[in-house]
């Protein structure tokens, strides 16, 4: 089995990573994040508006303007970052009926899929940015989006 973000949540994280290398006092552009990150420029428009609506950056209009992070860097989580970009994190497919489980009772492997899945929210909802390796501004600038395989 293959986890892997979308390509709006792995821009979303390096974004964000990114903002926190720079610091409070330094907005940054979305021309620069672009480039330094590795990432289209137009489609992180669109990412930095989502991160914006979700309360993780804000964003500073005018010349001298650009993004910055809403709050400190060990308030923020992964979950948040990614469920900003993508909504709740929870499956509401069933692995093997393709629609809720609660419909027809609970499938044959729903307790498994779903203490995985919980113990995968669990895990990014507890690391913060600021607990992440200072490598991973390298790992981030041109990432494979993979997160595991099992």
């Amino acid at each position: 089995m293959r986890l892997e973000l979308t390509k709006r949540a792995d821009y979303a994280i390096r974004a964000v990573v990114a903002l926190a290398a720079a610091g409070p006092d330094e907005p940054i552009s979305v021309t620069r994040l672009a480039a330094e990150r590795a990432i289209p420029a137009r489609f992180l428009r669109q990412v930095m508006a989502d991160l914006v609506g979700g309360g993780i950056v804000d964003g500073l209009a005018g010349r001298t303007g650009g993004y910055r992070l809403a709050r400190s860097a060990a308030t923020i989580t992964i979950l948040e970052v990614i469920e900003a970009i993508e909504g709740d994190s929870r499956r509401q497919t069933c692995v093997l009926r393709g629609g809720p489980c609660q419909l027809h009772g609970t499938c044959d492997v729903h307790r498994v899929f779903a203490a995985t899945q919980e113990g995968m929210i669990r895990e990014l909802g507890g690391a913060t940015i600021a607990s992440l390796p200072q490598s991973i501004d390298a790992a981030t600038a041109g990432s494979s989006r993979t997160l595991g395989r099992a």
